[in-house]
């Protein structure tokens, strides 16, 4: 991407979905305090049977702009929880997703961004309607490339050189596994998803590129106990990783909304190191709200959203995630320890 090319666009407002995690009353309380005291049962009859609207959650502004030109983007809650994405009528949950992005227009966003589980329910966005003036991202891309980054600096902390991704044919999962065909980390690869075919084809497709890995492949978690680490990037609302399904010692990075790993795990395993994956420091961004992160932190699909419209993008980013994303001043995702973008620095949070 060239500097010129750069120069002609400007800047866009923008949105990014949001919805409720596992405990819905939780989260909704973020939104205001006392909808906190609600219980999520009422919640869970409340969101499917009664006309809520989106709720603003959060508002985002560059310190380097005028504050009376207003918020760059808008943080929204999509008020369907998490189980009900997975399993309410799946033309619903789109409609439902589809009023986000109206209140997003309605706000004057031109870039809107998929948070959390409305991408992978919405096919990676291919199942929403075209929406003249309006560009889309499920922000898998940078999140991907932010993952591999984490996994290279989680690796030497990991007691052996065994990885394991489980979800690995998702968006996130097969562009993971494509990045690590360039530049390949550890001894062992084990890829773990539900569908045979797409494994045995990503699989196929690292074999072919001549990485010097041992490819693994599995449809059962049981898999997941001879890793050393442990890459999460599954799309469910509940636990899917345990104590059981994990060997002594072992490292898991854990890159999903709602997080899928059993919060059990801190007591039964102090010997497992569990890091919470797609978040990046983002000085310069002034984000008002509770998104659930410590201030001054935003997760990596939220960071996407940003970055293109900061830039200016005008090509939506759905369906499967791309390798050859590009940022502003031409950095690529994931390169570098921070990535410049517009003056302002993003860094990826991983321990070292």
């Amino acid at each position: 991407m060239s500097d010129d090319t750069n120069a002609t666009r400007t800047a866009k407002r923008f949105a990014f979905l949001v919805h409720p995690r596992a405990d819905v009353a939780t989260d909704m309380g973020r939104v205001w305090r006392p909808l906190g005291q609600i219980p999520s049962a009422a919640w869970d009859w409340g969101l499917r049977r009664l006309p809520v609207p989106p709720q603003l959650l959060a508002t985002v502004r560059r310190r380097d702009t005028e504050p009376s030109s207003g918020p760059e983007g808008w943080v929204l809650v999509v008020p369907v929880g998490a189980r009900q994405l997975l399993t309410e009528d799946r033309r619903w949950t789109v409609s439902k997703i589809e009023q986000g992005i109206d209140r997003a227009q309605e706000l004057g966003a031109e870039i809107v961004g998929l948070g959390a589980l409305t991408a992978p329910v919405t096919g990676a966005g291919r199942l929403l309607r075209p929406r003249p003036g309006i560009t889309m991202t499920t922000g898998n891309a940078f999140t991907a490339h932010l993952t591999v980054e984490g996994l290279r600096r989680l690796l030497p902390a990991a007691p052996g050189s065994h990885i394991a991704i489980v979800g690995a044919t998702g968006s996130v999962g097969s562009c993971v596994v494509r990045l690590l065909a360039d530049e390949p980390l550890g001894s062992t690869l084990t890829l773990i998803a539900r569908g045979e075919q797409r494994l045995t084809s990503l699989a196929a497709s690292l074999n072919d590129r001549g990485t010097g890995l041992e490819v693994r492949t599995s449809t059962s978690l049981d898999a997941v106990r001879d890793a050393d680490l442990v890459l999460l990037l599954t799309s469910a609302a509940d636990a899917v990783i345990g104590s059981q399904h994990l060997k002594r010692g072992a490292v898991v990075l854990d890159d999903t909304q709602p997080r899928n790993t059993d919060p059990r795990l801190l007591v039964e395993r102090p010997d497992v190191l569990v890091i919470d994956g797609g978040v990046a420091a983002i000085p310069g961004i002034d984000l008002r709200g509770d998104i659930g992160l410590p201030r001054g932190l935003s997760y990596a699909c939220l960071c996407e959203t940003m970055l293109m419209a900061f830039d200016g993008q005008h090509e939506s980013a759905l369906g499967e995630a791309s390798v050859d994303c590009q940022w502003p001043l031409g950095l690529p995702c994931g390169r570098s320890r921070d990535l410049l973008v517009g003056g302002h620095v993003m860094s990826l949070l991983v321990a070292s």
